[in-house]
């Protein structure tokens, strides 16, 4: 564990080369074929038409940002006819320009659009979703994160994204400090190792900077400001309850290249 977080927290170098190479993929492809591939992983390029005939645009399906557009609310949750669950939520910015199919981050997680109106739109929910991230607890009346997928003339705001949970947190304690809040969370050491301190990490879907780990609780914690705290969804939550969390992608990365020898390969 205290290997792998030193290699990623010496290595900005790798973070600023994949930031790059998203921005401009074409000529990095044959300048570092490696780092190539990578890029696909994070991004999936596709058109999409659009509703009312405008013209269709490119949309990176499952990448976002982790900065929330609005918080929306659960209007209706329950079983679907298919098998699974749907969920109907009230939003107001993400339905915009919403079209059948596209990705929306819930909390963090991203799902896929299945039916929208003027001011709410539906999606669907696998049981493996409910059993892996915390959108379980949710009810009507639940408000919840909302960002919608990236562009490629998005602005980077936060960090990459990919709305693939990676699995859940409890709260432990929340503490006011002026008029900033310190949460703690509790996590497994799975997840633990690609936490570091001033990293990124999402929490329901936010892209937050970790304050400090603290190994033996297996916790880390995290501060929000006033500003923050009154456009997501962590404030509402009680000690005790769960938060989604999605670990920095590239540390990932990083383990891998360095497990399998990678590194060799980019010089």
């Amino acid at each position: 564990m205290a290997t792998l977080r030193n290699y990623f927290l010496v290595t900005p170098a790798f973070r600023t080369t994949l930031r790059s190479a998203f921005i401009h993929p074409v000529s990095y492809h044959h300048q570092h074929p490696n780092l190539s591939s990578i890029i696909r992983l994070l991004s999936n390029r596709g058109s999409r038409s659009t509703r009312e005939g405008r013209h269709s645009t490119t949309r990176v399906r499952c990448l976002f940002t982790g900065i929330v557009e609005e918080m929306g609310r659960v209007e209706e949750l329950g079983p679907s006819s298919a098998g699974g669950f749907d969920m109907r939520i009230s939003a107001q910015v993400v339905v915009d320009d919403v079209k059948l199919g596209d990705s929306i981050a819930v909390n963090g997680t991203c799902l896929t659009v299945t039916s929208f109106s003027l001011n709410d739109f539906t999606v669907g929910l696998a049981p493996e979703t409910l059993r892996k991230t915390s959108l379980a607890e949710l009810s009507s009346g639940s408000a919840v994160n909302l960002e919608r997928a990236v562009l490629p003339s998005t602005r980077m705001g936060g960090h990459f994204v990919q709305g693939h949970v990676d699995g859940t947190g409890e709260i432990v304690a929340k503490e006011v400090e002026g008029d900033s809040l310190w949460v703690k969370v509790r996590t497994g050491p799975d997840l633990l190792k690609y936490i570091v301190p001033k990293g990124f990490i999402a929490v329901d879907g936010t892209s937050l900077t970790v304050v400090k780990v603290f190994d033996d609780e297996e916790c880390f914690n995290f501060m929000l400001v006033a500003y923050t705290q009154q456009k997501v969804v962590i404030p509402l939550k009680k000690v005790g309850q769960k938060v989604n969390l999605e670990v920095d992608i590239l540390g990932k990365y990083v383990e891998r290249l360095v497990s399998v020898g990678g590194f060799r390969h980019l010089s």
